[in-house]
């Protein structure tokens, strides 16, 4: 078949180059793709959002299957536009509907699903500028710290959990009256917050099955020992060393199961993956999240461990058939040591070339943030390059991933050294 993966970021690379190697997979066509995906995809000019020239890049390509990357054309309703359309509505979308998308599009619309599917979860309240004297009075009720959460799309960084009563307080105001995030936080969510240790489980669904894949932990912060902004995601290590059979176990009945009937009994058109991002407060799980794509960087390290052919696997999904799909999933762990751009996820330069991935042994380079001009790889964003290795323990993968990342060279390129050390 057919295949176009939308995105242009390291996680649509980890999608790429798994579907590259499928039997299965005639053509594969990325959009807009970077530097990585050319070497192994057609790379298209078009948009994740522009839906007419989709439209018109499926029906010339002759497209079997949209694998659709990050979550702003999910929450658009890609998924729909398809559905709508006689002459698209048989290819095959790999990601929920419209509806389906707001339990990462709306926090308020997640938190709601969970209260009513008995899926544990902090307590929280939602506020929006006209209730801003309520969201303070709830802000005293609670003790330090305090999350506040944008309920729109805020590209990873509308969280803000804050130590301070006053600047909680403020920072409340200045999301709610001076638009802080934009339209995402027109509301925000204000909820308990929760001390334990976080991990990310990553469920495949045609609405009635799932399917478990491996899981992982990443992680956020820019500076070493979990410190300074919120980025994107600086690393991952799959799978989690400290989720055991008996962890699993809780959250496959506790969390996935009610999420994946609670998707049915409320008959929401949902194919594709459930990111559920949770917190072991304890011996119990607890759901912070959900998105409803792959998570990156956590793709680089999951979809390598993903041993069965992707695009059938993915096809299974699309056709109602995941109950009778065999999943092989490959024993060893993965670790992902993220490159970026020296400022982010402040202000950084684009267009420094990029050296040395020709010179790295048997680990894996994920393209994120690049791009090809004059037979010149260059940096295009502030993450780079993802570097992913395999190997039968998680700290020997985390070794390979760092001295394979020192082979690699750009301007001003940054690093975290303490990846999966908490581990």
């Amino acid at each position: 078949m057919n295949v176009l993966v939308l995105g242009s970021g390291g996680r649509e690379h980890a999608f790429s180059r798994q579907l590259a190697l499928s039997d299965s997979c005639k053509q594969l066509y990325v959009a807009p793709g970077n530097a990585g995906t050319s070497a192994i995809a057609t790379n298209l000019d078009v948009a994740v959002t522009d839906f007419d020239a989709i439209r018109q890049t499926a029906l010339d390509k002759q497209i079997d299957m949209v694998v659709v990357g990050p979550e702003d054309p999910l929450v658009q309703g890609i998924f729909d536009f398809f559905k709508a359309d006689p002459q698209l509505s048989d290819v095959m979308v790999i990601g929920p509907s419209k509806e389906g998308a707001m339990l990462e599009g709306s926090k308020e619309r997640a938190k709601q699903f969970m209260s009513d599917h008995g899926i544990p979860t902090a307590a929280y309240q939602s506020f929006t500028a006209e209730t801003l004297e309520e969201g303070k009075r709830f802000l005293d009720s609670l003790n330090a710290p305090y999350v506040l959460k944008a309920d729109g799309l805020a590209a990873g960084k509308g969280v803000l959990i804050l130590n301070d009563l006053d600047e909680a307080k403020n920072e409340l105001t200045n999301m709610l009256a001076h638009s802080k995030f934009g339209a995402a936080s027109a509301k925000v969510v204000i909820e308990e917050f929760l001390d334990g240790i976080e991990l990310s489980v990553f469920v495949l669904t045609d609405g009635t099955d799932y399917k478990i894949l491996p899981t992982a932990k990443d992680y956020k912060r820019i500076g070493e020992g979990d410190t300074g902004l919120n980025t994107g995601g600086m690393g991952a290590v799959s799978p989690v060393p400290f989720a055991d059979d008996a962890l699993m176990q809780k959250i496959e009945e506790r969390i996935v199961i009610p999420t994946v009937n609670g998707i049915a009994k409320e008959q929401i058109d949902y194919v594709g993956f459930v990111f559920i991002g949770l917190i072991k407060v304890g011996d119990d799980p607890f759901v912070i999240e959900y998105n409803v794509r792959m998570g990156d960087p956590e793709t680089e390290v999951v979809l390598p461990r993903i041993q069965s052919d992707l695009a059938a696997l993915l096809a299974s999904a699309s056709m109602g058939r995941l109950d009778s799909f065999d999943l092989k999933i490959d024993p060893r762990s993965a670790a992902t040591i993220m490159l970026v751009s020296g400022g982010y996820p402040e202000a950084y330069e684009k267009g420094k070339e990029i050296f040395g991935t020709d010179e790295v042994l048997d680990s894996i380079v994920f393209h994120a943030g690049t791009k090809n001009e004059d037979d010149r790889v260059l940096t295009n964003g502030g993450r780079v390059i993802a570097v992913t290795s395999l190997e039968e323990d998680f700290r020997m993968a985390i070794k390979k991933s760092y001295q394979n990342a020192e082979k690699i060279r750009f301007d001003k390129m940054y690093y975290r050294t303490d990846i999966g050390f908490d581990l």
